[in-house]
């Protein structure tokens, strides 16, 4: 088999798959094994056998939510799939970006591949062929309570399937008829059930979730490198960061973050010690690394038990033949993990707005030159450095802050009574993708001023160490250093250019 190729159904999903994938890294195809295309239809087939004998079926025989007691004919029950997914067109906010649609698409494929939600070959095929041709859909962010899992968000995918609403295609937005028909290929008619199995899961909140755990990571390895250097301009003392030390409080997050500070301090020659014992936020580092560390790996495991999870309802057992009526859209595990790891982020935009202003500051930076600026004699007067970056990072980082409020506290009672206990899961996993860009920012910004303060050692005479030289150095191909005063949202976007294209110097 193909190694590039994930195999839909013959075993489970890791989170560096579902963002493999989703940026078409790697191809997606259903798994061609004839023994389990028999249990995918074992599952429509016990269905079609409940219907045949007259049992109801949630959202086939009866309305949805609140609705169950109506009894849907028989005349009515092939135009319900399509009904189910029109009524929720009713999304709001931005729209995703093709990378979040397509993870939601890997994500939704994942749960149904396991076979337990009725779907069809033909469905599951056509996900895979839509992820091929980067044929998504234009998915709105809001709109969602997290259970019964994100009906709304999905049901753009849904209709993208049978030809409604609009999709990106070949970088344009177009109607999805249109596409599909670009394309060659007539669009589906969704069979008993299939509308509610792709709508009904937790698979808007999962994928964001994949994708703030890959952002949180990045972050930490980020702000490691960043800690390293402050404590080597500011003349830290390196004793902080010994292994022993953590060895004896042996958080794994914490020793991997102290080990990649120890790292990053490499160098040949001896600094002079500014103080037996740093602030905290130089001193405590890799105990704030540490605890998002341990969150991304906590948040993880939750991830990835959703992503393979069988997530919507009803759900089927293809050998005995049950149709069992639950709840595991339910997406308090999303949330659990989400408003943790959004939490653990937005303390490393803290952390690093603290190391900022220390760097500003002559009496916290070592003698370093009052914000950074790099002019001297009277010149200086006029020249005011990182003053301001201090306050966009600091707006940045109280942002940041704000949103850590768990959204899971905001369950409330909506759908006639019927979604009485919500999760709040896509709002934790939406707080999650702006918490985490918010502190990359702020990540920029300590980037650029811990260059500037490398130069200005330089300038005296302090060789940097090797990750400052690395830093500085990926850096400095893209953004002059300040010698006098200019515009520096530029800089900003340049640095965010290079922590996101993994060129910031943070390579071995």
């Amino acid at each position: 088999m193909d190694s590039e190729t994930f195999w839909l159904g013959q075993g489970p999903l890791q989170l560096p798959d579902v963002l493999a994938l989703a940026r078409g890294e790697r191809r997606l195809a259903l798994w061609e094994d004839e023994a389990y295309r028999q249990r995918l239809r074992a599952g429509q087939e016990a269905i079609r056998a409940r219907l045949a004998e007259g049992s109801p079926v949630y959202g086939v025989t009866t309305g949805v939510g609140a609705s169950v007691a109506n009894t849907i004919p028989l005349a009515l029950q092939e135009e319900m799939p399509h009904q189910l997914l029109r009524f929720h067109g009713c999304g709001t906010g931005r729209i995703l970006e093709e990378e979040e649609a397509a993870a939601v698409l890997v994500v939704r494929a994942a749960s149904l591949a396991r076979g337990h939600s009725g779907v069809s070959e033909a469905l599951l095929e056509r996900l895979c062929l839509a992820l091929e041709h980067r044929l998504l859909p234009r998915i709105p962010a809001e709109g969602s309570v997290g259970a019964s899992g994100d009906l709304t968000p999905l049901s753009y995918l849904a209709a993208m399937l049978i030809g409604e609403r609009e999709v990106t295609f070949g970088g344009r937005v177009l109607a999805a008829d249109a596409a599909w028909a670009e394309l060659g290929v007539e669009t589906l008619r969704l069979g008993p059930k299939e509308s509610l199995a792709l709508m009904n899961g937790t698979s808007m909140m999962a994928a964001l979730g994949c994708l703030v755990w890959e952002q949180a990571q990045r972050l930490a390895r980020l702000a490691a490198a960043v800690t390293a250097v402050v404590s080597e301009v500011c003349h830290g003392n390196p004793d902080h960061f010994d292994a022993r030390i953590f060895s004896w409080k042996p958080h794994p997050g914490t020793e991997q973050a102290a080990s990649w500070i120890r790292e990053d301090l490499e160098r040949n020659d001896v600094l002079p010690l500014g103080r037996l014992q740093d602030r905290y936020s130089i001193r405590c580092a890799p105990h704030v690394l540490g605890v998002l560390l341990d969150a991304a790996a906590f948040a993880k495991d939750l991830l990835e038990i959703e992503v393979n999870g069988v997530n919507d309802n009803p759900l089927v057992d293809p050998e005995r033949g049950d149709v069992l009526h639950g709840g595991n859209f339910y997406g308090g595990h999303v949330a659990l993990a989400m408003d943790t790891l959004k939490t653990a982020i937005a303390s490393v935009a803290d952390l690093l707005d603290r190391q900022l202003t220390l760097l500003c500051c002559p009496d916290t930076s070592g003698g370093l030159p009052e914000n950074l600026v790099a002019r001297t004699g009277d010149g200086a007067l006029v020249h005011h450095g990182f003053k301001a970056m201090q306050i966009s990072a600091s707006a940045l980082t109280a942002e940041a802050l704000k949103l850590t409020m768990p959204a899971a506290a905001f369950s409330r009672s909506t759908e006639s009574h019927n979604q009485d206990k919500v999760s709040m899961g896509t709002i934790a996993a939406r707080d999650g993708l702006r918490i985490a860009e918010l502190t990359e920012t702020v990540g920029a910004i300590a980037v650029l001023a811990v260059c500037q303060a490398v130069d200005l050692r330089e300038r005296d005479g302090q060789a940097p160490g090797r990750r400052a030289g690395l830093l500085r150095d990926a850096v400095r191909k893209v953004v002059p250093s300040l010698e006098h005063d200019r515009r520096q949202d530029h800089d900003i976007a340049r640095v965010l250019e290079l922590q996101r294209t993994g060129t910031v110097g943070l390579e071995p």
